[in-house]
């Protein structure tokens, strides 16, 4: 990616990247597996997804005892309990619930139309902000 854009602007190898990549809106690595993770979540909630994935997440409203619970009126998941700190942690049942609750409430309620421009914002806004390049 970043020989990609030094390549795109024309810029030396000895240049910083990462304006660039925000001209560019592209998203760093760590944030495009967020934004896959939580397409793949939305799709879940949304019924689009293969029931393999959607059957593998919770709503916290769903959950008996949850309903009384401040976060019952937003759409969280359940992020379920690990025995390993390794391999449990990265399933896909665990990772997904807990990158989807960390998104604004604004992005969770978002349509399916605005859903993927909005997170994209959202992640480049949150990736870039810390470099000054907003």
């Amino acid at each position: 990616m970043n020989v990609a854009a030094r390549l795109i602007f024309y810029v030396r190898r000895s240049e910083h990247v990462t304006p660039l990549l925000y001209d560019l809106h592209w998203l760093r690595v760590p944030e495009r597996i967020q934004f896959r993770l939580c397409v793949l979540a939305f799709r879940c909630l949304h019924g689009s997804a293969p029931s393999y994935l959607a059957n593998s997440l919770r709503r916290t409203v769903d959950v008996a005892g949850h309903q009384r619970l401040r976060s019952s009126d937003v759409t969280t998941l359940v992020v379920p309990s690990t025995h390993r700190s390794t391999f449990g942690d990265r399933a896909f049942q665990v990772v997904a619930p807990s990158t989807w609750n960390r998104l604004p409430a604004s992005v969770r309620a978002a349509t399916s139309s605005t859903f993927h421009q909005e997170l994209k914002t959202f992640l480049i806004r949150s990736s870039y902000y810390h470099a000054h390049y907003h």
